[in-house]
C-alpha cells in the first residue's frame, strides 16, 4: 500500500559522515516501526537501527551504536540515518523499511518482520 524511496547514499572516505533519507509516500498506513538494513556482497541482510514512530524510542545494533543515529519526522513521513565515523566494513547497500509491529513484539531486529521496503541505496566508505 505504501512506497519507500532511500537517498542519500555515495561515496564517502573512512571516518567521514553521510545522512540517508527514506521518504514514505502513497495511502496513508499504521507507521509503528521504520527501520534500516543493511547488505553487503556474499552477506545476508543485516538490521541496523528501528525508530518507533509514536513514541520516538530507538534501537541500534551493536556494531553502529555510537556512531549512527536514527530520526524521525512525522509531517514528512520521513526516517533519517545519520552516519558518523564511518568503516569500511559499514559498506552495503541500505534499506529502509517499515513495519505494523511494536518493540516490544521482538520481530524488528528480522527482515521478515517488516511489511514494506525501499529498493536501496549504495554507501561505500574507502580505506
Amino acid at each position: 500500500q505504501v512506497q519507500l524511496v532511500e537517498s542519500g547514499g555515495g561515496l564517502v572516505q573512512a571516518g567521514g559522515s553521510l545522512r540517508l533519507s527514506c521518504a514514505a509516500s502513497g495511502r496513508t498506513f499504521s507507521r509503528n516501526l521504520m527501520g534500516w538494513f543493511r547488505q553487503a556482497p556474499g552477506k545476508e541482510r543485516e538490521f541496523v537501527a528501528v525508530i518507533s514512530w509514536s513514541d520516538d524510542l530507538t534501537y541500534y545494533a551493536d556494531s553502529v551504536k555510537g556512531r549512527f543515529t536514527i530520526s524521525r519526522d512525522n509531517a514528512k513521513n520521513s526516517v533519517y540515518l545519520h552516519m558518523n565515523s564511518l568503516k569500511p566494513e559499514d559498506t552495503a547497500v541500505y534499506y529502509c523499511a517499515a513495519s505494523t509491529a511494536k518493540l516490544y513484539s521482538g520481530t524488528f531486529y528480522y527482515p521478515s518482520g517488516y511489511e514494506y521496503w525501499g529498493q536501496g541505496t549504495q554507501v561505500t566508505v574507502s580505506s
